[in-house]
């Protein structure tokens, strides 16, 4: 059986990502791009191809392209211009797309990834910026249709492509790629890029050849992928299935396949164009662009703390493991929750306290909002109140234990932790003399147990403490109940 690592054969994939800018206006007109819009409510002359209307450039969209081209090292292109892309589909009003072709906003560029051999770095061919199609619809709900809705809400809404280099060799280095560069444009701020809304699209570029072998392979452009999971899936599948026709004397065409996730593989859908069928030439109805210096240095200004750096600074001032803090950033908003929330500890304690809010915002309150299909931004935990409930914990007022009670009240209330201990009375009995009065009346009602102890058997007094933290209903210091009953037996 063929995989994906085959040791005949390396594979070789480039990936084409379109990711929808955040703008309230369309590429080149005023229609809204709100998703979720009734079909063709947003939509106008302009978006529609009316004769005789013009495009009017979208100035924070030609903003967000270059922030993104800045943040990965691309060389700005200070003088660029559009292109009409020709090909006809029912979705496409113009019969063509204002795309880029030569000179694109951004050149060049690399993404860091992580690899199976360690870092890598994947290079970037270009990002040029380009208006979407419409939509077309072939069934409601589970029904068929025997003809085919447009709607053409999404025409004109700004793109941009990030085109890489063939330089990736795996499914899970695609999939790492994909994440790093999800998580850099959330940074940004200039995407949600949210693949369940088409804010981000993905087709992957796949071809497979002998080992030690230069040249490329027939290239296969797989499309149809709509999460991170199907991109990686969809790439093992046709690489195994590329490898499969070499070695049975078959060849492989270059092609546009879809991958259906039902099935688990790609299924043909055209032959593969090149660009040059595409006719390219200069938009007539926009003028060349020319990006001043200055404009570009105000730009830069406004790129924030990035992943990669954010993740070294949560690793070296804080002491977090390497994982830890690539969990945290790999979201941002998870991150900005987990530093809010730091930054309500006192300054001496942030270094000693920062690892148990991972473990409890990485755990306890991801696992609830992933099992209610929540994003933190819909936590009914505040950040504030998880560092409170945290700090409770780690100062010894609260068990873990009781923690985790507080938690689920916390959760379903939105209540302070701290009210509700004092509501509830669940502070936790630290006083050496309040304590001792258990510690004796357990000692008394058993005697067998302390006779063990005395006898050598000092793992029972496990047995003791479980006895107390049940008369107190969970509220005893379980450690210093523990020391107090070495000393009492023992000593």
């Amino acid at each position: 059986m063929t995989t994906a690592t085959s040791p005949n054969y390396e594979t070789v994939i480039g990936l084409e990502v379109h990711v929808q800018l955040k703008t309230q206006s369309k590429l080149f007109c005023r229609c809204r791009t709100d998703f979720g819009a009734p079909p063709n409510s947003q939509v106008c002359p302009v978006c529609t191809a009316q004769p005789g209307v013009l495009p009017v450039l979208n100035k924070k969209a030609l903003e967000g392209i270059v922030k993104v081209g800045l943040a990965f090292g691309c060389a700005i292109t200070q003088r660029t211009y559009f292109a009409r892309k020709q090909y006809f589909y029912p979705d496409l009003p113009k019969a063509y797309q204002i795309s880029q072709f030569e000179n694109p906003v951004c050149k060049g560029g690399e993404v860091r990834i992580s690899s199976s051999s360690g870092q890598k770095t994947v290079h970037l061919e270009r990002i040029h910026l380009e208006e979407d199609a419409g939509k077309l619809l072939h069934a409601i709900g589970s029904t068929e249709l025997p003809y085919s809705l447009v709607d053409l809400n999404r025409a004109g809404i700004p793109l941009m492509e990030i085109v890489s280099a063939p330089e990736m060799s795996s499914p899970e280095e695609a999939y790492e790629y994909l994440t790093v560069l999800k998580a850099t444009i959330q940074y940004l701020g200039v995407s949600d890029c949210d693949m369940e809304k088409g804010s981000l699209r993905c087709d992957a570029n796949i071809s497979v050849r002998p080992r030690g072998e230069t040249k490329l392979g027939t290239k296969v452009e797989v499309k149809n992928m709509n999460s991170f999971r199907a991109v990686k899936d969809a790439i093992a599948h046709e690489v195994d299935r590329q490898i499969g026709l070499r070695e049975s004397g078959g060849k492989i065409t270059q092609e546009t396949r879809l991958w259906n996730e039902a099935q688990g593989a790609t299924f043909s859908m055209r032959s593969k164009e090149e660009a040059h069928d595409y006719r390219y030439f200069p938009e007539p109805d926009l003028v060349p662009l020319d990006l001043a210096s200055d404009w570009l240095e105000e730009i830069k200004k406004t790129i924030p703390e990035l992943p990669h750096h954010r993740r070294a600074r949560l690793v070296s001032e804080l002491g977090l493991s390497d994982y830890d803090a690539g969990v945290l950033v790999g979201q941002k908003e998870l991150v900005d929750f987990f530093e809010e929330g730091l930054n309500s500890f006192p300054s001496e304690k942030k270094k000693d306290w920062a690892k148990p809010l991972v473990n409890w915002v990485t755990t306890e309150l991801l696992g609830r909002l992933n099992a209610e299909k929540k994003s933190v931004k819909e936590s009914p935990v505040s950040a504030l109140n998880m560092a409170e409930l945290v700090g409770l914990i780690q100062s010894g007022q609260v068990s873990g234990k009781m923690g985790k009670d507080i938690f689920s009240e916390v959760y379903e209330s939105g209540e302070s932790p701290k009210k509700l201990v004092e509501k509830k009375g669940l502070s936790q009995v630290s006083d050496e003399g309040e304590l001792l009065k258990f510690v004796e009346e357990v000692m008394q009602e058993n005697p067998g147990i302390v006779q063990d102890v005395k006898g050598g058997k000092e793992r029972a007094i496990g047995s003791l403490v479980g006895a107390l933290m049940k008369k107190t209903k969970g509220r005893a210091n379980p450690q210093l109940a523990n020391e107090l009953f070495k000393k009492k037996i023992l000593s």
